[in-house]
């Protein structure tokens, strides 16, 4: 079957924002004497939104529950001043989507972020234009490992998961793409986001060789 669209997380793939979200959190979790460890950032953290690592923190740490909103609030903050140092357009991505979307594809972003973030770290990194639309997981009621983001992508879009491509780089992310049915390509790094490896897995896929 024909790819017709392809899906997007963003962070780790689009944008390598990693490792702001976790200093991010750290800077605010160290005001009242906790913190994640880079291990259990990698291993367990990574890729969920910061609402159910606060969770997590609460059920694993001890984290006091009343403390989450006040976290995720000066998280926010601290993310919001990253952004605006650190992100920057990249030429390999640019080139990508453009190529991409004159060939017909349609392209959408489905992240655990909040849509406040994705938005601006779209905007900083100059490809929203490139978008059909955006998901944030505010807009679904599970947000990754559950495929919930993929599958309302896919249903707005009016397409079957056997037509749609997802791009995706850590364990929850993965786990929601193929729960979703569609065709994954899991990436390393953002530099790993390039029209040529995006376009040789579609050829595959399409081949019948994935």
């Amino acid at each position: 079957m024909k790819i017709k669209a392809i899906l997007f997380d963003m962070d780790g793939v689009l944008i390598d924002a990693k490792d702001w979200h976790y200093e991010a959190l750290n800077k605010s979790l160290k005001l009242f004497g906790y913190e994640i460890s880079r291990f259990e950032h990698l291993t367990s953290y990574d890729g969920l939104p910061t609402s159910t690592k606060l969770k997590k923190l609460t059920l694993e740490k001890g984290l006091p529950e009343e403390l989450h909103s006040f976290i995720n609030e000066m998280k926010q903050q601290y993310t919001v001043s990253m952004i605006q140092n650190l992100c920057r357009p990249r030429f390999n991505h640019e080139y990508a989507l453009s190529k991409l979307k004159a060939e017909g594809y349609r392209l959408a972003v489905g992240s655990n972020s909040i849509r406040m973030t994705i938005e601006m770290m779209m905007n900083y990194a100059r490809l929203t234009d490139y978008f059909e639309f955006m998901l944030s997981n505010q807009d679904v009621k599970k947000s990754k490992p559950d495929p919930e983001i993929y599958l309302t992508a896919m249903e707005r879009m009016g397409l079957v998961p056997e037509e749609c491509l997802i791009v995706e780089d850590n364990e929850n992310g993965i786990k929601a793409a193929l729960a979703s049915k569609a065709h994954l390509l899991i990436v390393k790094t953002v530099d790993d986001v390039n029209y040529d490896n995006i376009k040789k897995h579609i050829n595959e896929i399409e081949k019948g060789d994935k």
